[in-house]
């Protein structure tokens, strides 16, 4: 198989994976500790006002709704967690899958604090870093959270990804 199509292949699963174990934790979250995330319709929101030549909002929540706002919204996350995973494997390689390793993961999902943000929030109109909402310190503590935690599902995607590719290797 090519290597591209492996690693597209590769990307979807571990992208997946991890998003899951993300949006698994944030409802888990929000039943133990009544702390909601993110609602991905905002997202779609955002996304949907492309179509119109509207990149950037005053307060996205005052913006007029989007049709399908929270689909676009939720599939928009898996490909987002899809391309973290895909530059994960480019970087890493192919063969990093046969014994996958803890930190470059977590770095990753770290570094994925970035989008949102310097390019999401301040879109929205929740300032750089979230520095206009009521709280910034929290916002940001819990964008950093919650990327800690897809970094943790994109190791744990990738391990389990390994079994099933070391046991076709045997």
């Amino acid at each position: 198989m090519n290597t591209l199509f492996q690693i597209i292949g590769y990307s979807i699963f571990i992208g997946v994976g991890a998003t899951l174990f993300m949006d698994i934790y944030a409802v888990l979250v929000k039943r133990f500790f009544n702390i909601s995330s993110l609602d991905y319709a905002i997202v779609g929101r955002w996304i949907g006002n492309f179509k119109n030549g509207i990149f950037v909002h005053q307060n996205i929540l005052q913006s007029e709704k989007v049709k399908r706002e929270r689909i676009i919204g939720w599939i928009s996350h898996y490909v987002i967690g899809v391309s973290f995973a895909f530059l994960l494997l480019w970087i890493y390689g192919i063969n990093w899958l046969k014994n996958p390793t803890f930190f470059p993961c977590i770095i990753l999902g770290i570094a994925t604090t970035i989008a949102p943000w310097f390019l999401m929030q301040p879109a929205f109109g929740f300032g750089f870093a979230a520095s206009k909402t009521p709280n910034p310190a929290v916002s940001r503590l819990r964008s950093l959270q919650a990327h800690f935690i897809y970094g943790l599902g994109l190791y744990l995607a990738a391990l389990l990804l390994s079994c099933f590719l070391n046991k076709s290797y045997d």
